[in-house]
């Protein structure tokens, strides 16, 4: 399906701040195109980039996907399908409007009651809700195949987020396998998370992708995030925001 926004896809192992990142990127988005539409989609069950942005998440669209599952698991298959049906409708009672951008979770990964038909249909609703913004941004889980199944198999740029571990680059490395089975995406880079040995930084590898950017631990966005704030209220000359800003531009996507 021809679509004319840039999605982006933020992927990496847990704990190395992909979702700070993904925030990051939707402030300066909406700070460098106030007249664009942005949608940013929380694809991790924690939900944490709705704190990284200060939204406050009232519906997911998984809570919309077990109420369908649970009328047909009560066979109240009339019911299920009117839910079907209206689903398109209820999407934009998550979809939760901000200034500069819209927010939409995912909510947690699919447990009992997962039919495929559902799922490919929510799939396609976000695929059609996507194509109305300019920019999509998705805060993926730590594997891409959930991304793939749970979200749209489309992206144009995926930014894989590791830390100075051999073992986060293994993961990223393997996001990239497989999201080269998996998904159609026009660009792929990567960013260096809390870098603390800068000299060190050029052992880091991830075969077949570039090293966009290096961000050493941010005492700005530490403090930050200790008092609870969101991303949009770091300072302006935050090195992360910088460092972030960079990598954007290295991709073509500021």
């Amino acid at each position: 399906m021809e679509n004319k926004a840039k999605i982006i896809t933020v992927a990496g192992k847990g704990g190395v701040g992909k979702t700070s990142i993904c925030a990051c990127i939707v402030r300066l988005l909406a700070e460098k195109y106030p007249d664009k539409k942005i949608l940013a989609i929380d694809a991790d069950p924690a939900v944490g980039l709705s704190v990284a942005l200060g939204v406050d998440v009232k519906l997911t669209l998984d809570d919309i996907r077990m109420s369908i599952v649970d009328s047909v698991e009560n066979g109240e298959t009339k019911e299920a399908l009117e839910l079907l049906s209206e689903a398109r409708f209820r999407i934009f009672d998550a979809l939760v409007e901000q200034a500069g951008f819209a927010f939409l979770a995912i909510g947690r990964p699919e447990s009992s009651g997962c039919y495929c038909k559902v799922n490919s249909y929510l799939k396609e609703v976000i695929g059609l809700l996507a194509s109305s913004f300019d920019y999509v941004v998705i805060d993926g889980e730590a594997g891409i195949e959930q991304i793939q199944r749970r979200v749209m198999e489309k992206v144009t740029h995926l930014l894989l987020i590791t830390d100075q571990s051999a073992k986060g680059a293994q993961v990223v490395t393997t996001i990239k396998s497989v999201a080269d089975e998996l998904i159609a995406y026009e660009r792929v880079g990567a960013i260096i998370n809390r870098v603390t040995n800068p000299e060190l930084v050029s052992l880091t590898r991830i075969p077949g992708v570039e090293i966009l950017t290096a961000i050493p631990a941010d005492a700005a966005f530490a403090a930050n995030d200790i008092r609870g704030a969101s991303v949009l209220e770091l300072p302006a000359d935050s090195v992360m925001l910088g460092k972030v800003e960079e990598a954007l531009r290295k991709m073509e996507i500021l």
